[in-house]
C-alpha cells in the first residue's frame, strides 16, 4: 500500500473513531415531557441470540483461523491477510461488537472452574480453544488478522519506530501482571476486570465513558508510532498464545528457503519480532557466566517468596473490588457511625432483612481468597521476573535472521523483504503465464 495513501487512510480512520466515540458524551435522547400526557414505556428484556447466530460466529472463527493460517504459512500473502484484517474488523468488531472475545473469555473459562453454579456457554469455550489450538500448530495466526482488537490497531501503524529491547522486557511484564489479576478477579467473583477496561469495545459499541474513549484513543494515537502497543504489553490472552506459539509444529518464516544474512529484512518487523544474528560478539568467558547462571537461580525461590509475600500483603485493598467487601466496609462504618449518611446499596441490604454479620463473614471469607490468591499471583509474577532475567544473562548464538516464534504475530510483513522470496512469486507469476498457454 502506497504510504501517501496509508497516511491518509489511518487520518481518516482516527477521525471516524473520534467522531463515533463522541456520542457516547452527548445525550442521545431527549427527556421526556411529564405535562403532556407522556406514559412511561413498559419494560422488557432483551431476547437471548439465536444458537443459530452462535453457531455462525463459531464458524465465522474457524474459517477466519483457517484462512489466515492459510494466507501466512502456504500463500505468504501480506496483502490477503490485511483485507482478512479489514474483514475481522468489520465483523467481530462491529457487526459482534467485540463479544464474544476470546481476551475475555478467559474470565468465563476461570470463574467457571471455581464456581459450580455458572454454566459457561459452549461458543465461550470455542472462543478461548480454538485459538490457542491454531496457534499451537500454526503460530500466532489469530494475532495475524483474526482479533478484532489486533486489527484497529494494526489499520493505523504508521511510522512505527524501534521500543529497545530492555524497555520491551520490562513492558512485558505487564500481560502476566494483567492476566494474573483477571484470573484472580474472576476466581473470587470480584468482575470481569478484562471487559471492564477494554480500551476499544466502546467505539465498536459506538459508546463507552469518558475515561476509556480517552484511554482507548491513547492507545490508537500512540499505535501508529509504537505498533499495537496492548498487543504487545497489555494483552492477557497473548501470554497463552505466546507460550502456544512457542511449541507450534509450524511457524511462519522470514525467507521460503534459506538466510542468507543480506539484512533485508533487519528493520521490516515493527513489533521487534525478529531475532538477528549475534556470532560476531565476543565470546564470554565460561566461567562468569556459568556463575552468573547460579547466582541467578540461586535467587529465583527468594524472587518468588518475595514476591508472593508482598501481594499477599496487598490482599486488602484488592478485596474491596468485591462488591460484598465494599458493602460490608460500609456496613461497618455505619454501623460505627463514622459514615452518618446511607447509600443506596447499604439501605438495599438492610430492607432484605439479611443479617449484618452474614455480610461481615461472607467479607472475611473473600479477603482470606485474595490474601491466598496474592501469594499465587506475587509468586507467579516473580517466577516470570526472574525467568526473564535469567533468560537475559543466557546468550543463546544465533546465526541467521529469525522469526521470535513467541511474539511474531504472522502478519507476513517481512515476507517481501527477503529476495527469495521475490524469486518464489516470480518463479508463481512464470508458471501461471505459461499455464495460461
Amino acid at each position: 500500500m502506497n504510504i501517501n495513501i496509508r497516511k491518509k487512510f489511518v487520518v481518516l480512520f482516527i477521525l471516524l473513531i473520534i467522531i463515533s466515540s463522541s456520542f457516547s458524551v452527548v445525550e442521545r435522547f431527549p427527556k421526556p415531557d411529564f405535562k403532556s400526557g407522556y406514559q412511561r414505556p413498559v419494560p422488557t428484556a432483551p431476547a437471548p441470540r439465536s444458537m443459530t447466530l452462535e453457531y455462525l460466529d463459531v464458524f465465522v472463527l474457524l474459517a477466519a483461523l483457517s484462512l489466515a493460517s492459510y494466507f501466512a504459512l502456504k500463500l505468504r500473502s501480506r496483502k490477503h491477510l490485511f483485507l482478512l484484517t479489514a474483514f475481522a474488523l468489520i465483523y467481530f468488531g462491529y457487526i459482534r461488537e467485540g463479544c464474544v472475545c476470546s481476551i475475555g473469555s478467559v474470565q468465563n473459562v476461570v470463574y467457571a472452574m471455581f464456581n459450580s453454579g455458572y454454566a459457561i456457554p459452549l461458543v465461550v469455550i470455542a472462543f478461548f480453544v480454538f485459538p490457542l489450538i491454531f496457534t499451537l500448530f500454526f503460530g500466532r495466526t489469530f494475532c495475524a488478522a483474526v482479533c478484532p482488537l489486533g486489527a484497529i490497531q494494526d489499520v493505523i501503524i504508521l511510522k512505527p519506530t524501534v521500543v529497545p529491547r530492555w524497555l520491551v522486557e520490562i513492558l512485558g511484564i505487564f500481560p502476566y501482571i494483567y492476566l494474573g489479576l483477571a484470573v484472580l478477579f474472576a476466581a473470587t467473583g470480584a468482575g470481569f476486570i478484562i471487559c471492564q477496561y477494554d480500551p476499544f469495545v466502546g467505539f465498536f459499541r459506538f459508546g463507552a465513558s469518558f475515561n476509556m474513549i480517552i484511554f482507548g484513543l491513547s492507545l490508537l494515537l500512540l499505535g501508529t508510532v509504537v505498533a499495537r502497543p496492548y498487543c504487545r504489553f497489555l494483552c492477557p490472552y497473548g501470554v497463552l498464545l505466546n507460550w502456544m506459539s512457542r511449541l507450534s509444529a509450524k511457524h511462519a518464516t522470514i525467507t521460503p528457503s534459506e538466510c542468507t544474512n543480506c539484512r533485508l529484512c533487519e528493520a521490516s518487523c515493527p513489533f521487534g519480532a525478529i531475532d538477528k544474528p549475534n556470532e560476531e560478539k565476543e565470546p564470554e568467558d565460561k566461567k562468569s557466566g556459568i556463575r552468573r547462571l547460579v547466582f541467578l537461580i540461586a535467587l529465583l525461590p527468594v524472587i518468588v517468596v518475595g514476591s508472593g509475600w508482598a501481594l499477599s500483603r496487598m490482599h486488602l485493598p484488592l478485596a474491596r473490588q468485591h462488591s460484598s467487601v465494599a458493602l460490608a466496609e460500609e456496613i461497618m462504618r455505619e454501623d460505627s457511625g463514622k459514615q452518618t449518611v446511607s447509600t443506596l446499596e447499604t439501605r438495599t441490604f438492610r430492607a432484605l432483612g439479611r443479617p449484618s454479620a452474614d455480610l461481615l463473614a461472607e467479607a472475611r471469607q473473600i479477603q482470606d481468597q485474595f490474601r491466598f490468591g496474592g501469594w499465587i499471583l506475587g509468586g507467579f509474577i516473580g517466577l516470570v521476573f526472574a525467568l526473564k532475567l535469567i533468560s537475559l544473562s543466557v546468550r543463546r548464538k544465533n546465526a541467521i535472521y529469525e522469526i521470535n516464534t513467541g511474539t511474531c504475530y504472522s502478519c507476513a510483513r517481512c515476507f517481501d523483504y527477503c529476495p527469495f522470496e521475490q524469486e518464489r512469486i516470480e518463479s508463481l507469476n512464470r508458471t501461471s503465464v505459461l499455464n495460461e498457454f
